[in-house]
């Protein structure tokens, strides 16, 4: 017994000798050397694990993969002893010609179909839905066995695996599914944007403009749509945003999907002619604290101003720095305050100040009667009060809609037109001492009582080029020797409201400027339009660009 058992020991010891050996040789020209099996493990956590020798907080770590292990299919953290496995990768998957490009959409937030987690989720490029994990245990896996679905995209590091076989798809066929699900731009290509004036085509056979496409209305955020459309128009704004190293020092989840939704509108190489910006309504929900929420109407100011203010705060790196936001939108105003000596008397009481004292940044201007403050401030946008519309009907028993040149309603801010406020009651004179390289103009066409909400229909008549500044507000000097006061101005977008107050929706129109065509934008809907159909509709927000 004792020589037949060592026997058959020295016949184990010579199979495992041949087995390593045949384990060592290549299996076929097309596989490609064994990889770490850490697809999802970065490589600085895997020099730290290898300097400290696998210990953190006094426990093993090891280096592990985290969505593969049978004890942790989902990558929830677990200590695993499993040693590194490895991957093998392939190019020749015979599960390739099932991959459908049809349903693949990635715009939707990236959390598992089944455990609605967002930890290494993988897309199955088959059927389109997004699962948790590759391991024996996680939700991909068993879809791979009950619905015969081989192939699956990591959605973080955009690697290919099939399942359940476990080996990772290297195959240049695929290089345009991960350009979709993360597209991305060199400098050059950012510069040539603007001289484009080729079309796409969708995987549906229809064509698309790159940066014209629709926005998916996903349950009455219109107001979202046509803000984003608009500032799509503003070069500096949508080329700082093509390029993630601009804003990768920024930890603002708001920024990072902006930055997301500024690509995905301009890349070229899209699978549909439209994008749904699922992912930054989500953001918004989130940062807003709900004020600006899926299937609650909003207005496009309000919406605009928020974003602007929240984007400019969250990409400064320290209190006194400027962002591309200010760069773009920010000019001055000088703001003359002229309120009642009685009112200033009691702010001195309450305030305990001395008679005399100057009240305000560039001090107060007393009269008998009226004491007058100025002082500068910032702006992003300027709002413009329109004329109030006539109460009763004419002749024909039909109410006229009245019509009023934009210079009439711009003289607010000639420094001499006084505006009078109810609270606190004060008369209040505005001038224009600098002007930012992009203006938005806002119409107040809404008014809230205490009853109901009531929209003015007025008809503002202003032009699409060369708008002249100069002529009709002051503007200041040039501070440097040689530069031009650049004055006049072309609109790049225009949003107008349809409908009743409450139930009316938003659309806007905005210029292509590789042709300088005109395009008529509401939700999914873009259809070329002339420039003289622009200025026919009740005009509610418009951006307007300086003239180089």
């Amino acid at each position: 017994m004792k020589a037949n058992r060592e026997d058959g020991d020295s016949s184990d010891g010579e199979w495992t000798s041949k087995r390593q050996k045949v384990m060592d040789l290549p299996s076929s020209p097309s596989e490609e050397p064994l990889v770490p099996y850490n697809d999802d493990d970065d490589d600085e956590r895997r020099a730290v694990n290898r300097i400290t020798g696998g210990e953190e907080d006094g426990r093993m770590v090891g280096n592990k993969e985290d969505d593969d292990d049978d004890d942790d299919p989902y990558g929830q953290g677990s200590i695993s002893e499993k040693s590194n496995r490895l991957v093998e990768v392939r190019r020749d998957c015979p599960y390739l010609d099932t991959v459908n490009r049809q349903v693949l959409d990635f715009d939707f937030e990236k959390f598992c179909s089944v455990s609605l987690s967002n930890l290494n989720v993988y897309a199955c490029l088959v059927c389109g839905k997004y699962y948790q994990g590759r391991g024996k245990k996680s939700h991909a896996y068993t879809h791979s066995l009950e619905a015969g679905h081989h192939v699956y995209i990591n959605l973080r590091t955009e690697k290919v695996y099939c399942l359940p076989d476990g080996y990772e798809i290297n195959d240049p066929s695929l290089d345009d599914i991960r350009y979709v699900l993360n597209p991305s731009f060199s400098r050059e290509q950012v510069e040539q944007l603007d001289k484009n004036k080729q079309w796409s085509r969708a995987l549906d056979g229809s064509d698309y403009l790159p940066g014209m496409v629709g926005l998916n209305n996903i349950q009455q955020t219109d107001f979202v749509n046509v803000t984003i459309q608009s500032l799509m128009r503003v070069t500096p704004l949508r080329n700082f945003f093509l390029i993630p190293e601009n804003y990768q020092h920024c930890r603002s989840p708001l920024v990072h999907r902006f930055g997301e939704l500024t690509r995905k509108i301009w890349h070229a190489r899209n699978f549909k002619g439209q994008v749904s910006p699922h992912e930054f309504l989500q953001a918004v929900m989130k940062a807003s604290k709900k004020r600006f929420r899926i299937g609650v109407q909003s207005e496009p100011v309000e919406f605009m101003s928020w974003l602007l203010n929240t984007l400019h705060a969250d990409l400064r790196t320290s209190k006194k720095s400027s962002s591309i936001i200010h760069k773009c939108f920010q000019g001055e105003l000088e703001v003359v305050k002229e309120t009642q000596n009685k009112a200033i008397s009691e702010k001195r009481e309450i305030g305990g100040e001395q008679k005399g004292a100057p009240n305000g940044k560039d001090g107060v201007i007393e009269n008998s009667n009226v004491a007058a403050e100025t002082y500068r401030m910032p702006f992003l946008m300027l709002g413009l009060d329109l004329p109030e519309p006539p109460l009763f009907k004419d002749v024909m028993e039909k109410n006229i809609i009245p019509q009023v040149p934009l210079f009439n309603i711009l003289k607010k801010f000639d420094g001499e037109t006084i505006t009078t406020t109810v609270r606190p009651p004060a008369r209040m004179r505005y001038r224009v001492t600098r002007l930012p390289q992009y203006l938005i103009l806002h119409m107040r066409r809404f008014t809230k009582n205490n009853f109901f909400r009531e929209k003015n229909p007025t008809l503002v008549n202003f032009p699409v080029k060369n708008l002249e500044l100069k002529d009709y507000i002051p503007l200041p000097a040039p501070t440097k020797e040689n530069e031009k006061l650049r004055s006049k101005c072309d609109l790049i977008a225009n949003i107008v409201h349809d409908g009743k107050p409450d139930e009316g929706f938003y659309r806007v129109f905005v210029q292509r400027k590789s042709e300088e065509l005109w395009y008529e934008m509401q939700d999914l809907h873009v259809s070329e339009t002339l420039p003289q159909m622009v200025a026919l509709s009740e005009a509610y927000m418009q951006i307007y660009e300086q003239q180089q």
